[in-house]
């Protein structure tokens, strides 16, 4: 597929309306597309919300060629500083994982979240040109370390057990990042023994936007978390730029450019 890049703008919410198009979008993708149920959305306007959204920045990527106001956004991202999550109600990840390395560290966090992108959008330049805003956003504030809950689909650990372990062994936090899972819904990430594990297959099962954060230098905290209401199995990303490999470091200051 060929996409006019001229079609597209990519910027934050402005208002109301963008906000509610962000969750519009939400809606058809972790909704109906993922099974998730959801409890704070509006399913009679078919808008995935929470109490966190009036707090995140909200990343937004606009079909300017779609006319109905609702259906405008067709990616999305939610980003929440650290100065917002320590002056409001914290991070939204805190409900699944000990953020206690986070909240302790004295350099500048955004929290990255409910990243989508419309179906008939995706394997195109949607996610090259969020990325592109992402980085000028964690640029320009001078943010050191990026986080979030990133999914796998479906709640059975067993079933994507080499592709856990991987993250396990090869992609373990550093120990003054290492967030754990809140133990009510946790699940450990090592199931299987290295010697054991696939590499191909687990490389399969992982979602490639897990994947595009480990190739940036990306890490992943203790354990996952079973989120039944959005049918997802949870991990924690993590990212500390000054950790990152000069040739990623350099490629994602060039992408902001």
């Amino acid at each position: 597929m060929q996409y006019d890049r001229s079609r597209f703008t990519v910027r934050l919410a402005q208002d109301e309306s963008d906000i509610r198009a962000a969750q519009r979008l939400r809606y058809r993708v972790f909704v109906e597309e993922m099974g998730a149920r959801a409890a704070e959305a509006d399913h009679t306007q078919r808008l995935e919300c929470d109490s966190f959204d009036a707090v995140f920045d909200h990343l937004i990527l606009i079909d300017k060629t779609v006319t109905d106001p609702l259906d405008r956004v067709v990616g999305a991202y939610r980003l929440m500083p650290d100065e917002k999550a320590r002056a409001g109600q914290g991070f939204y990840g805190a409900e699944e994982f000990d953020l206690s390395p986070i909240y302790a560290l004295t350099r500048k966090s955004v929290e990255l979240g409910r990243s989508c992108v419309a179906e008939g959008h995706r394997g195109g330049v949607a996610m090259h040109l969020l990325w592109n805003a992402l980085a000028e956003y964690v640029l320009s504030r001078e943010i050191e370390i990026m986080f979030g809950v990133a999914s796998f689909h479906g709640t059975d650990p067993a079933a994507i057990a080499p592709a856990l372990s991987y993250l396990h062994h090869k992609h373990l936090a550093p120990t003054d990042l290492r967030v754990k899972a809140l133990s009510e819904h946790a699940v450990p990430l090592d199931a299987m023994p290295f010697a054991e594990i696939e590499p191909r297959l687990a490389m399969r099962q992982i979602p490639n936007l897990i994947k595009a954060y480990l190739r940036l230098g990306g890490f992943v905290g203790q354990g996952a978390f079973i989120d039944h209401d959005f049918n997802t199995i949870d991990v924690c990303l993590l990212m500390d730029t000054t950790r990152m490999v000069s040739r990623y470091k350099d490629y994602y200051t060039k992408n902001a450019g």
